[in-house]
């Protein structure tokens, strides 16, 4: 078992009435998730919550993250037809199991690691706006590629039943991992989380420096982040 000190903490921000991201953290082994709801409705707030208790169920009992999120991706699904109307959410996870740390991803919440100095991004944003940057359909600061981060190709709740990517990810002592909804994402620059996950001294500190910073930022949105630093 890998040694671990871990934190989280949300905002709701200053948009919505409520909060509709969903967290979760334990450690021993770890198990480390954030969900984002789509939109402000009873679609939104079931989706994020089903979605992480099925994955932190489905893992505990030893079962595979990937069945998890089917199940409900189905449950999801049927909750929307039933309402007529939108439910789905995303979901980054980070699930330690024997062979090492497994990466659970789909939609556009994001998992960061600052190894040795570098902060990488090893998720990939399940979006129209992931899409047009990489292949320079429109300027990444373009009116487009605003509406076009709303545009998710991939998500719990999405009528095709669409699967996470799943990673695997051998952790190093020194390591420091950030999984954060797109409140933070979205509202505080790469430079920001690089120098708070660099000088900060605990999981803690980062986690309180990076909520603040996205409410300061404007609060624009719900803002989730979960940090968990390693050995």
């Amino acid at each position: 078992m890998t040694a671990l000190t871990a934190a989280a903490g949300t905002t709701p921000g200053r948009r919505y009435p409520a909060n509709f991201d969903v967290a979760h953290l334990s450690t021993g082994p770890l198990l480390a998730a954030v969900a984002d709801g789509m939109g402000d409705g009873p679609g939104s707030t079931m989706a994020g919550r089903t979605a992480v208790d099925l994955l932190v169920a489905g893992v505990r009992s030893g079962g595979s993250p990937v069945d998890a999120v089917a199940e409900a991706q189905r449950r999801v699904g049927d909750y929307g037809r039933q309402i007529g109307g939108l439910a789905g959410c995303t979901l980054t996870a980070l699930v330690e199991l024997p062979d090492g740390f497994w990466l659970v991803q789909i939609g556009d919440s994001r998992l960061y690691r600052l190894r040795a100095g570098l902060l990488e991004l090893l998720t990939v944003d399940h979006t129209m706006a992931w899409l047009g940057a990489v292949h320079g359909w429109y300027p990444f600061d373009s009116g487009e590629a605003a509406a076009a981060r709303y545009q998710l190709t991939r998500y719990i709740g999405h009528p095709g039943q669409p699967e996470p990517d799943l990673v695997k990810i051998t952790p190093r002592s020194g390591d420091v991992y950030l999984l954060c909804t797109d409140g933070v994402a979205e509202q505080v620059p790469y430079h920001r989380i690089l120098e708070t996950l660099s000088r900060q001294p605990t999981p803690d500190a980062m986690v309180r420096t990076l909520v603040e910073a996205s409410d300061a930022a404007g609060g624009n949105d719900n803002a989730t982040a979960v940090v968990v630093t390693v050995g």
